[in-house]
């Protein structure tokens, strides 16, 4: 973390978690002015549609440890399997369900395994841009958050996960 304190304030867990407050609060906000049909309008997440992406995002709070891991060992083991599965079922919930959801864990400490809290906000921040931009939305996210998540997306790691080349790095 303390790449991220070149940014201003030290980052803090504390810090971490307004922040992820903050973004899911957000999010929830915009997603709940949408019309009935952009819920089903495609987003940068390929195959998914705004429902599919919400759903996604939810599987935190959603599932428990326990569950999240019963799901995984019934799609092989393999989590890109899983999620598509799994958000394609939750997702089918209605956009009343879907927010309420999304309000209900706004708050929640839970991070996915093994991300931490920057990975959490990253998880969250990219996401929510799949959705927002897809559909043309204005929303802008604060520059402290941008800069946690490309401190996150631009390590060796990070792009290897987004599957860009790496011969630079």
């Amino acid at each position: 973390m303390a790449e991220l304190e070149r940014y201003g304030a030290p980052m803090t867990d504390s810090r971490l978690r307004n922040m992820i407050t903050a973004e899911r609060r957000e999010l929830a906000a915009v997603l709940s002015g949408l019309p009935e049909e952009s819920w089903n309008a495609p987003t940068l997440c390929a195959g998914w549609r705004v429902r599919e992406v919400v759903a996604h995002m939810e599987m935190l709070y959603r599932y428990s440890t326990a569950r999240f891991l019963a799901e995984l060992a019934r799609s092989g083991g393999r989590f890109d399997r899983m999620a598509d599965r799994r958000a394609r079922q939750d997702g089918s919930a209605s956009p009343h369900e879907l927010l309420l959801v999304m309000a209900e864990g706004a708050e929640s400490a839970r991070t996915p395994l093994g991300v931490g809290l920057t990975g959490s906000l990253t998880h969250d921040v990219i996401h929510g841009l799949d959705v927002t931009v897809a559909l043309g939305l204005d929303r802008r996210v604060p520059e402290d958050r941008l800069r946690v998540v490309l401190d996150v997306i631009t390590t060796p790691k990070g792009l290897k996960s987004f599957g860009a080349p790496q011969d630079d790095v």
